[in-house]
């Protein structure tokens, strides 16, 4: 990233007077938000480059990773009759015009969740393209698809020149943000009902920055810095380095572009990855990005297999199996049809080459998942390709992702099951079983849960920013997808479907997208960080049972795993307080955090002195809806947090504060009372925390705000040493 007063013709300029041999070589160049370019150096090019006074930060082009519609009834049943009333209601009122842009692996424009039918001309503010490549032309956008653009990378092949969306990622988390109602949908009959976006009216912009391979980080800064340029208000992206190479917000060009989004007022929205459930494991965790967790819903695809005496039980699985109760087949272990030579270990979990065919064919084959080299899609490829019958996998860990396996009798169960199975093989003459198709289980208790693969906190890179922020439904999400049939993929009537199933935070995000776009279009004048804020402090730790939310392990869940909660959409639209983080919060912070004046005031285009004292210490206290102290020594003085409340209530309010602290922690709110009024619109109030008596580790709470209507929840996580 180069400094703010350079265009293409300077970036040449600063390049030829580093490298004489230098030659037009240049990949992107970046000029609207944020000024830069992509190049291929050598290495020893990129270290002149880097020396120089011009340039914030130089790093290697990262391809990142792909993160992968009751999920919205759900959310707002919690509030309202099962009539959907209050968001029918919204929807037939005018609302203020929003632009989300999805940065992903394109659009499908033909489906039905992209239909214009219901919304008017495209808003003047739209400054952005569509663009024509294969199998996609103008004719493609509409009023609801507004814009559509692809990039030329290296990871693109000549049939990936258009915004069309070969893979079907873009199009499902495009139509959970603002897909328009699409009656009847359904993947083959599951999951049947309307699928709809968070905001149907919402206005769509893709922009197709990844392919299979995975998506190039220059061009996903590309299309950050054309969204814009574009004039979208929300950029939802479902992307994100891995875990493992987290090194610096200035080296991840999603921070970087989201950094530069902030400063126009344009609100990014990212996956917070699927490495869960180890700590330390989520990415996209800059204070500027809204990073999102992925939870469970009230609903779950449940086979039923059928032993030879008469004894059933459940699975997990999405499997159009053909198998009736009529007809059963041999039930074998894995091991027990080996083939010669093959180590015991790698037959029990069916490994490639680990099965005789002659033994397993025509039979129900039953395999443990304890190797996690061999997933389950490679578990039940093995199996087919030995003629098995079907395929049950034993799973220790509780995996919250619902396997497909297309019309291939496919069961998962857990180990309590399991057993019974193995024991039933071994104590009977002729075990016989069959797996019968999936079915919907609705109304499910307890929910929502944290999905088990959802990346845990705290953030790798500052301990003293909670994250992630906040948790939505990622778990066997139905909306839009690309209407194709992958290759080892047996569908039901060798038909594609135009909608399908998928988990991730990948599919968390958009819920929040989808959110933040219905909270935006009923207060236009709320900016995005206050409206980021609505959703966390609105946000519930409580089940539909009226419990408190757990994790996969059935463990009460903590912040690190769902942020302040699963987001409530309906109540966001009222959140009575919000905490605004402000651009000046987000430049303390990098002073904070460590970075020179020169490497800030050229990202920000303006004079800016760090104050004298910058510390790690004090990004806890930036303005931010939540409050994470990462070292509170246990036997040092109390820690005191600012935060600014601003009300967005009623005029003349008051609140009382109430702490939910866990024992030994000392916190204590000062006022404990504050009051608004037509002119006082903001106060602030300090936090203190003491842990004298508290139990070393993470300390997790919050802090209630009660006016009598609304109820202000501000979340915290204290590391006691």
């Amino acid at each position: 990233g180069s400094s703010s007063g350079l265009n293409q013709s300077s970036h040449f300029q600063l390049l030829s007077s580093l490298i004489p041999s230098f030659e037009k070589q240049i990949l992107n160049s970046y000029t609207h938000a944020f000024k830069g370019f992509a190049v291929m150096l050598t290495e020893t090019q990129a270290s002149a480059l880097s020396d120089s006074r011009d340039v914030v930060s130089v790093f290697a082009d990262p391809i990142l990773e792909l993160h992968t519609t009751r999920s919205w009834d759900f959310l707002d049943d919690a509030l309202e009759s099962k009539s959907g009333s209050r968001f029918n209601s919204l929807h037939n009122r005018v609302l203020a015009d929003v632009i989300v842009g999805v940065i992903d692996t394109g659009i499908w424009p033909e489906s039905l969740s992209f239909d214009d039918k219901h919304v008017g001309e495209i808003p003047s503010k739209w400054k952005g393209l569509c663009m024509e490549g294969l199998n996609f032309t103008k004719t493609n956008c509409n009023r609801k698809l507004i814009g559509a653009r692809f990039y030329k990378n290296r990871l693109v092949s000549t049939g990936d020149a258009s915004p069309r969306d070969l893979i079907g990622h873009g199009t499902h988390t495009a139509s959970i943000a603002g897909g328009a109602s699409v009656s009847n949908a359904s993947y083959y009959g599951l999951a049947k009902g309307t699928a709809r976006g968070g905001h149907p009216s919402a206005r769509i912009a893709a922009y197709k920055a990844c392919l299979l391979e995975g998506c190039s980080g220059s061009v996903i800064l590309k299309a950050i810095d054309d969204a814009i340029k574009d004039g979208v208000d929300i950029i939802s992206i479902s992307i994100g380095v891995s875990s493992i190479f987290q090194s610096d917000f200035l080296n991840d060009p999603i921070a970087i572009g989201a950094f530069h989004a902030a400063q126009m007022g344009v609100a990014v929205v990212c996956s917070g990855g699927n490495d869960g459930p180890q700590a330390s494991t989520v990415v996209n965790s800059a204070p500027w990005i809204f990073t999102v967790a992925a939870s469970t819903i009230d609903r779950d695809f449940r086979t039923t297999i059928e032993l030879g005496n008469n004894e059933s039980y459940q699975g997990s699985a999405i499997s159009f199996s053909t198998l009736t109760n009529a007809q059963k087949y041999p039930l074998v272990f894995g091991e027990d049809v080996a083939a010669s030579f093959t180590p015991p270990s790698d037959a029990r979990n069916c490994a490639p080459g680990s099965l005789d065919s002659r033994k397993a064919a025509g039979k129900i084959i039953v395999c443990l998942n304890d190797e996690p080299t061999i997933s389950r899609k490679i578990k039940k490829l093995v199996v087919e390709d030995v003629k098995a019958k079907g395929v049950i996998v034993i799973d220790e860990q509780e995996t919250s992702s619902t396997f497909d396996s297309g019309t291939f009798p496919f069961a998962e169960v857990r180990g309590k099951t399991g057993s019974i199975l193995l024991h039933y093989i071994n104590t009977t003459k002729n075990p016989t079983a069959s797996i019968l198709s999936s079915i919907e289980k609705l109304n499910l208790r307890p929910a929502p849960m944290v999905a088990s693969f959802s990346s845990r906190g705290p953030g790798a890179l500052t301990e003293n920013i909670l994250k992630p922020d906040i948790m939505a439904p990622g778990v066997a999400i139905l909306a839009a997808i690309t209407p194709r049939i992958e290759p080892s993929y047996k569908a039901p009537r060798d038909k594609p479907s135009l909608f399908g199933i998928k988990s991730g935070t990948s599919m968390a995000c958009p819920h929040v997208t989808g959110t933040m776009a219905l909270v935006k279009s009923v207060h236009p004048e709320w900016s995005f960080s206050g409206i980021k804020s609505a959703l966390m402090t609105t946000a519930s730790m409580k089940t539909n049972a009226e419990k408190a939310i757990t994790n996969s392990s059935y463990t009460h869940s903590n912040p690190h795993e769902a942020g302040a909660g699963e987001i409530q959409p309906l109540k966001a639209l009222d959140p009575g307080l919000i905490f605004e983080t402000t651009f000046d919060d987000h430049i303390h912070f990098l002073c904070y955090h460590g970075y020179s004046n020169e490497t800030i005031q050229s990202m920000v285009n303006k004079t800016f002195t760090c104050p004298y004292l910058s510390t790690k210490e004090l990004i806890t206290n930036i303005n931010y809806p939540t409050i994470s102290i990462g070292r509170l020594k246990q036997h040092g003085p109390s820690r005191k947090v600012e935060r600014v409340a601003t009300n967005v209530g009623q005029p003349n309010s008051t609140y009382v504060s109430y702490v939910n602290a866990p024992p030994g922690l000392s916190v204590r709110v000062n006022p404990q009372k504050i009051s608004y009024t037509e002119n006082k619109k903001t106060v602030s109030f300090n936090v203190y925390f003491n842990g004298k008596r508290a139990s070393k580790g993470y300390n997790y709470g919050d802090i209630e705000w009660k006016d009598g209507v609304h109820l202000v929840r501000v979340t915290f996580a204290v590391n006691v040493e």
